[in-house]
């Protein structure tokens, strides 16, 4: 029976997991460590699914070649943290899963996307300090009368363009390969127009080495005063810190950011005693009534969570039979 070994495994998964053992008849052995320490499990295992924010030390890859792999899966969209040359020389085909549900993160940034059109940041800060007035600088913007920018129309921008659309929404968008499909749904604008015209700007671009540092000082310096910026994409396409001095300097209104730069010191940790003070970018973000933070949750939802699991081990079965996926990455 082939064995497959998951790290990082939360209990949500489990159900996905179990099932997809039973109708394909595999073990999968699971585990709620990182693959960094959990490398000499894969000694009587036939195939590997990771799911981690931080890069797998080197001396992994040459490791698991020893222990008789073939790949690696990870069961999200990101890759990042696979080193792709040491994987090439090793002999490791790398998979991930590039489509789990697009629709739960275009949610999760919609819903962004109304909060700050709605001013809900500064009204949770209130009501929390038991001050139940509301002024006039709080006005609303309806969701028709908008203009939303969303950066990178890929399979969840152009979900979100969707979902904005049908509510009414001006769409503007930038992509280096502008979909012929999305025409009619989204205008299709240079970078600056964008970030000049937009109420919102949502980005939804892969983090590789164009798009680290996306968005600087310049860019929300050409935004609205009012305007306000989702981030549900990758932490270290914004300048964490060009962004802190653009929302203190008032030259846009707020940010709501599921992924930021020092993630991968805070998410999945208890800060509620330790606080912050390693991490003084997201300290800062934290400290701000403008800024709405979440965990590097977008994804969460139940098929998402489902698709990931189902994705990545049918691909672990398809390099082990010695076919090709259509999710390889090296």
């Amino acid at each position: 029976m082939t064995k497959i070994l998951m790290t990082s495994v939360r209990d949500d998964e489990q159900a996905a997991i179990k099932e997809f053992a039973k109708e394909n008849n595999v073990e999968i052995i699971t585990t709620e460590k990182l693959i960094d320490d959990a490398v000499d499990l894969t000694r009587d295992v036939d195939g590997l699914v990771i799911q981690q924010r931080s890069k797998l030390p080197t001396s992994i890859y040459a490791k698991l070649r020893e222990n008789g792999l073939k790949q690696i899966a990870t069961r999200t969209a990101g890759f990042d943290m696979i080193d792709l040359a040491e994987a090439q020389t090793n002999n490791l085909t790398v998979t991930n899963v590039p489509a789990y549900s697009p629709r739960s993160v275009a949610e999760h940034a919609l819903m962004q996307i109304f909060r700050l059109l709605r001013k809900a940041y500064r009204f949770d800060a209130q009501v929390a300090a038991n001050d139940y007035r509301w002024f006039s600088d709080e006005q609303a913007m309806e969701i028709h009368t908008a203009t939303i920018g969303i950066i990178g129309v890929g399979r969840i921008g152009g979900t979100l363009a969707k979902l904005l659309k049908a509510l009414g929404a001006t769409v503007l968008g930038f992509d280096t390969n502008p979909r012929e499909e999305m025409k009619g749904i989204v205008d299709y604008v240079t970078k600056e127009e964008l970030l000049q015209r937009s109420d919102v700007v949502s980005l939804h671009v892969d983090l590789n080495p164009t798009s680290v540092g996306l968005l600087t000082a310049k860019d929300f310096a050409t935004m609205k005063p009012s305007a306000g910026l989702v981030n549900a994409s990758r932490g270290p396409v914004v300048n964490t810190a060009d962004l802190v001095a653009a929302l203190k300097a008032k030259q846009i209104t707020a940010a709501a950011l599921d992924t930021f730069e020092g993630e991968n010191e805070v998410v999945m940790t208890d800060r509620r005693q330790t606080g912050l003070g390693d991490v003084p970018l997201v300290a800062e973000l934290h400290s701000m009534d403008n800024v709405i933070l979440t965990p590097h949750i977008a994804f969460f939802t139940n098929l998402a969570v489902k698709n990931m699991v189902d994705f990545a081990l049918e691909d672990v079965l398809t390099v082990l039979a010695g076919k090709k996926s259509p999710h390889e990455v090296n």
